[in-house]
């Protein structure tokens, strides 16, 4: 039951982000402001996460799990209640702001007590949900920008119903902690930041993942419906096709996992993201066709739609528990990077490269974490913990 409502959690969490990316873009595109201020406005959520990923990792120990999930679903649900009340620029990024913290929260919390829990030889599938049901919400949140057309609040609002449901289920699970003392003594590190070095130095190359994973699906999601409605594309179509990088991810999500399970995470990564980098560069070609635009969307979301999943399950694989805290907090950081450049990046790309496939920059991002994948020797990745 806890796995199930921790689950539920992340999906709601999900279908928030995945509605306010193109919702608050294209309420921004339609009021007349530019491309890349919309894309540095849709940044807001990923530098709530930065903000408090240092504070993470002491309560989650003195408090335990529950707690810190609590008080990050109420920062969410109460934002978005929040959001019809006054439409101004800067109110709404506050808001989001304080979606990103508490988001950041429960997910740390969710992904903590989940991979501290799972078996190593079912990390993979495992995670997998975690991601799997992640992408189910994110796909369907795009699908409230119809609402629109009823109520520029309605969105708003059912999220908010949504989070608040489960925020009520989660007052019925049992508190638990971390076991931080397990692997202290290969790991002496105490303070937060000697963790944080060490898991870099032992883990960066698990980071990448997480972080193209959140340029993708920030850019793709939030400055991707202001590149669509200038190619001719209108709302409508897009609030159909942008939810398909997630949804098609359902897909796959699991057998990658299980694949992964079996083939080895940085094999599993570097076939997925080399396709990837091929889907993206057809894409480019056909991206003003209805149809090319939904298989590019389609194959792609198939392919580095896993990216997130896979990237925890290779941090757990190389860190040991005591680290795992640190890690899941470390992965939060590199997809909120990602996340922050992506965007804005995408905005400037628009701006200063009007003529040019949207795809491009994403072909250009996922040439360079495949590089930087590959080049990791194999003794490094498979450190003994």
């Amino acid at each position: 039951m806890r796995f199930w409502i921790l689950i539920s959690f992340v999906t709601v969490s999900g279908f928030s982000q995945g509605m306010l990316l193109p919702l608050l873009a294209i309420i921004l595109e339609q009021n007349g402001v530019s491309s890349s201020m919309n894309g540095l406005h849709a940044t807001g959520l990923y530098i709530g996460v930065l903000i408090a990923s240092p504070f993470m990792e002491k309560p989650l120990q003195k408090l335990g799990y529950k707690p810190i999930i609590l008080i990050g679903g109420f920062l969410v649900f109460s934002s978005l209640f929040v959001f019809p009340i006054w439409q101004a620029l800067w109110f709404w990024f506050v808001l989001r702001l304080l979606i990103g913290i508490g988001d950041h929260m429960l997910h740390f919390a969710t992904q903590t007590w989940i991979t501290s829990t799972a078996a190593p030889e079912q990390r993979g599938r495992i995670i997998a949900f975690y991601g799997l049901f992640f992408s189910l919400g994110f796909s369907i949140g795009p699908v409230m920008t119809r609402l629109l057309a009823i109520h520029e609040s309605l969105p708003f609002i059912v999220s908010a119903v949504f989070c608040l449901i489960i925020w009520v289920l989660m007052l019925f699970i049992r508190n638990e902690h971390i076991n931080t003392n397990e692997g202290v003594e290969m790991i002496e590190v105490s303070s937060s930041i000697g963790r944080f070095i060490k898991t870099g130095k032992i883990a960066w190359v698990a980071l990448l993942s997480p972080f193209a994973y959140g340029l993708l699906e920030s850019t793709l999601h939030g400055i991707f419906p202001v590149y669509g409605l200038r190619i001719g594309h209108d709302v409508g179509l897009l609030s159909l096709v942008i939810p398909l990088f997630s949804l098609a991810s359902l897909i796959t999500q699991i057998p990658l996992g299980i694949l992964s399970d079996k083939i080895g995470r940085k094999k599993m990564l570097l076939i997925i993201i080399s396709l990837g980098i091929v889907i993206f560069a057809i894409g480019a070609q056909v991206e003003h066709s209805v149809i090319g635009l939904f298989i590019t969307f389609a194959l792609s979301g198939m392919l580095v739609g896993s990216l997130y999943s896979l990237g925890i399950s290779y941090m757990a694989d190389l860190l040991p528990k005591s680290l795992l805290p640190a890690g899941n907090i470390m992965c939060g950081i590199a997809f909120s990077i990602g996340s922050i450049t992506g965007p804005y990046l995408g905005g400037l790309f628009i701006d200063w490269f009007p003529n040019t496939s949207f795809f491009y920059i994403i072909v250009i991002l996922l040439v360079l974490v495949v590089i930087a994948i590959g080049s990791k020797k194999e003794t490094g990745d498979t450190m003994s913990v």
